[in-house]
Formats: structure tokens, sequence, C-alpha cells
């Protein structure tokens, strides 16, 4: 082997070894959630009829793929995510933003947004078919209602962390009103502002998913109906291999957001501290 290639090996191994060292907790934990679903499975804890075995639901998620209607049900249960948490990101910062810098709005309504974010979102369900209906709106609004205060509430607090020092900085340098969040204040408190992100998509998705189980629209397939359908004729496998595919889908936008999360920390010199 002439030096070149090994070189040229050496980044290679690095990256399967990293790759491998990211991905093997993982892929362990699945393991270990098989196997204890296996095992329970043979204890006949519950009739088979109601807890399937994984191979089962193994073979009801692969059917499941090729079938036209679930990729209909996913593209509108990720359209309604997408629209709702966008509305949330904006009302949540615009909102987090100006209680930030407004000692009279955090007097008035700081502590308001702290009791939104804690209110369980399924509760706001009857008001908002009350107001809306069976609607899209009304899985919206309430989407809206659980992911913006945990977004205005992680940017109130990363501002609220902004050095002094940073900000007088700023000022010295000529930066003033808006200039000066912009440029200053909202990107030193960008790590917790995507934690409130973060943070902000879980509680719309589970919002999400407890809205399209309560508000069932004709003619949209979702899967939250998917679940609702699948409860009602008793039909576990299908059950549970659309709970699969919610659980795999919120853990992935979580790991983006975690992604982006560390990239911040990166740029700014920050890694995790090995004890």
């Amino acid at each position: 082997m002439s030096a070149t290639t090994q070189i040229a090996a050496v980044p290679t191994t690095a990256r399967t070894r990293r790759i491998w060292n990211a991905t093997w907790p993982g892929i362990m934990a699945i393991g270990i959630v098989l196997l204890a679903w296996q095992l329970l499975w043979l204890t006949n804890w519950r009739p088979h009829w109601v807890l399937p075995d994984p191979a089962t639901v193994g073979a009801e998620l692969g059917g499941m793929m090729l079938d036209p209607r679930f990729w209909q049900a996913l593209l509108t249960t990720m359209t309604r995510g997408i629209v709702g948490f966008g509305i949330a990101l904006v009302v949540g910062t615009v909102l987090g933003a100006l209680v930030a810098r407004s000692r009279i709005l955090r007097s008035a309504i700081g502590s308001l947004l702290t009791g939104l974010q804690t209110m369980p979102s399924i509760a706001w369900f009857p008001l908002a078919i009350l107001f809306f209906g069976a609607t899209e709106e009304a899985i919206l609004f309430v989407i809206v209602l659980g992911a913006a205060p945990s977004i205005a509430n992680g940017l109130i607090a990363g501002i609220d962390d902004v050095p002094p020092q940073l900000q007088r900085a700023g000022h010295a340098l000529g930066a003033r009103g808006f200039t000066l969040f912009r440029t200053v204040i909202l990107p030193a408190a960008l790590p917790t502002y995507v934690a409130g992100l973060k943070q902000g998509w879980a509680f719309s998705w589970r919002s999400l998913m407890a809205g399209e189980l309560l508000v069932v629209i004709a003619e949209r397939a979702s899967l939250g109906a998917q679940l609702s359908n699948a409860r009602a004729f008793a039909d576990a496998p299908l059950l549970l291999a659309t709970m699969i595919v919610i659980l795999v889908l919120g853990m992935l936008v979580d790991a983006a957001f975690t992604q982006l999360a560390n990239r911040i920390r990166a740029r700014r010199g920050l890694g995790t501290v090995r004890l």
C-alpha cells in the first residue's frame, strides 16, 4: 500500500469509527426493546391478537409502506405539523422578543406564558372545536397554543442570559434598537432559543397527534385517523406499526434540532465535557 493510500485510509477509518460510535447505542437499545417485546409475547401476558409479536408488526409495517394511502396520511400529518409549527415559530418568536424587552409585558403576561406551556394541549380541543368545528383550523389552533409558549419562553430565557457587557460592547460599536437585537442579542441567545424550538416541536407534535385522534376530517387520511381506525377495528398490528412510525418521525426531527444545537455549540468552542 502506497503512502498516499495509507493517508487517505486514515480519515475514512476515523469517519467510520465516529459513525459506529454514534449508532451502536441506538442499535443496542432497539435490540433490547425487541427482545423484551418478544419475551413478553411468549409469556402470553396479553392475548396475541391484542399484543402481536415483533415479526407480525414488522410485516404489517412493511406492507403499510407499500400502501399509497399510508403515504397520503403521512403527507397530511407532516403538512399539518410543519404549518402549525411554522405559525407557532413566528408567534412565539415575536411574543418572546416583545416580552423580553418590555418590563410591562413581562409583568403582564410572563407568568401566563408559563401557565399556557404547562396546560395539557388536549384541554384546548373542546374550545377549538367550539370555535372552528371539526376542521383543519381547530387542529392548527391547538398546535400553535401548544408550541408558541415554549418557543417564547426559550427566547426570553436566552435573552435574559445575554451578558450585559456584550450589550454594552454593541452599544459602543453603534448598534441600537433592532440592530442591536439582531446582531448582538439574538445571536447570543441562539443556543437557548434553539432549545426552546426543540421543546416547542415536541409540544406541537403531541398536540397534532391528539388533534388527529379527536378531529377526524372526512376524506383526509392522517396518521392519527389511522390510529383511530386501527383501534376501532381491533387491528393491533396496524396500531403498533403506526405508533412506531409516529415515534420514528418524532425522533428524526428531534435529532435534527439536536444536530443544529451541537453545531451552534461547536462554533462557539463549546463541547461535551467528559468526566
